[in-house]
């Protein structure tokens, strides 16, 4: 559901023709199916992650974590125009040997034709990440049977609520997740400070105007920090969510004990004048992704569940803090997340601070009414 590459949405309570489709647990012999269907999900836009990211994600796939692959009869897909017409696809990529809990039987083929993954954040909390369909089966249901399959699995450990992220412009993804029962729920966009060393000291670190007398707090209290939140228009926008602390590229709701923690664990970060404080930000994680080129190092990115400021001044105070933090952590770059508004999008512009060129959307989907 993250960066949802589902089908088309149907019109509503149209039914897909042809045969059914099976969804399972995914096995580490899917691999390269996906990998086959999933290497140009975008196009020169953005580089689709999945085939990097499978294996790991079945590899870690415990009761709080369940990655799973739509299957269909190898025949429902033979001669498609998505395959033949794709020099980087063969005939029969896709097709793997069953074990008799997808489409085929034991030791029959089947093709793998899709693929979803689902976390559970918190006690109520569900994830939908990586949905994607292969081509040629769309027109066969298999991004709603994906969508459905994951809601159940969260609705069965105790969910009442599962949430996807979608990036803006991919509108048949947005279109799919509102078929399937999600609702908008909001938008934000990822500014990237650059880590720097050399912001001055951390207990006077100022934005330009000196005079506001803003200043890093050190070892801020999670509680005064709570307080902030609570009432800020960030949090009213982002409906109280930040990124998620265990789990890449999910949001979950900012609680005050999650605040008390990163306190403990030194990732909490805040400003203040001589009054209140003015800003605050917490670290979520500190991650890794490849280079570029295959040759490259990997890169370290500080990632910045959310940050949330009083006005522009406090907005400079805290990025210089931010990239003051991510250098202390020897990353290479930093990921914060901000809300997608006027206000904020511009005081983090007027900082001379990066901004992502399109925000992001969160949709979710109630698990509490009756099947």
């Amino acid at each position: 559901m993250t960066e949802s590459d589902g089908e088309p949405p149907r019109a509503p309570g149209s039914t897909p023709a042809g045969p059914t489709v099976v969804v399972r647990e995914a096995r580490p012999a899917d691999a390269d199916a996906v990998a086959a269907f999933t290497r140009d999900t975008w196009g020169e836009r953005h580089e689709d992650y999945l085939p990097r990211v499978f294996p790991d994600w079945v590899a870690a796939d415990d009761p709080d974590r369940g990655t799973f692959v739509a299957t269909l009869p190898p025949e429902a897909i033979d001669g498609s125009d998505a395959v033949a017409g794709n020099d980087d696809r063969d005939p029969g990529d896709t097709v793997i040997e069953g074990d008799g809990a997808g489409a085929a039987a034991p030791g029959e083929p089947e093709a793998v034709v899709g693929c979803i993954r689902g976390a559970l954040l918190t006690e109520w909390e569900a994830w939908g990440q990586g949905i994607r369909v292969d081509p040629a089966a769309r027109g066969f249901g298999v991004g709603t049977a994906l969508s459905t399959g994951a809601l159940d699995w969260a609705r069965d450990r105790g969910a009442t609520v599962c949430r996807n992220m979608v990036f803006s412009w991919n509108v048949a993804g947005l279109g799919q997740s509102r078929a399937v029962g999600f609702e908008p729920e909001t938008e934000f966009r990822f500014a990237r400070p650059e880590p720097a060393a050399d912001v001055g000291d951390p207990e006077t670190a100022a934005t330009a105007s000196d005079s506001d007398g803003l200043r890093v707090l050190d070892g801020p209290d999670p509680n005064a920090a709570w307080a902030f939140w609570a009432d800020s228009d960030a949090r009213d926008h982002l409906r109280g969510l930040a990124l998620d602390d265990g789990e890449s590229w999910a949001c979950s709701e900012l609680t005050r004990e999650r605040l008390r923690v990163a306190a403990d664990d030194d990732r909490l970060l805040a400003v203040a004048d001589a009054d209140a404080l003015a800003g605050v930000a917490l670290r979520a994680r500190v991650s890794e992704r490849p280079g570029d080129d295959e040759d490259d190092a990997p890169e370290r990115v500080a990632v910045y569940g959310v940050a949330a400021w009083r006005d522009v001044d406090a907005a400079g105070a805290l990025y210089k803090s931010i990239a003051a933090d991510a250098a202390a952590v020897d990353a290479d770059a930093a990921r914060v997340l901000i809300p997608e508004t006027v206000e904020h999008v511009s005081d983090t512009g007027a900082n001379r601070v990066p901004v992502a060129g399109e925000p992001d959307f969160v949709m979710r989907a109630d698990l509490t009414g009756e099947l």
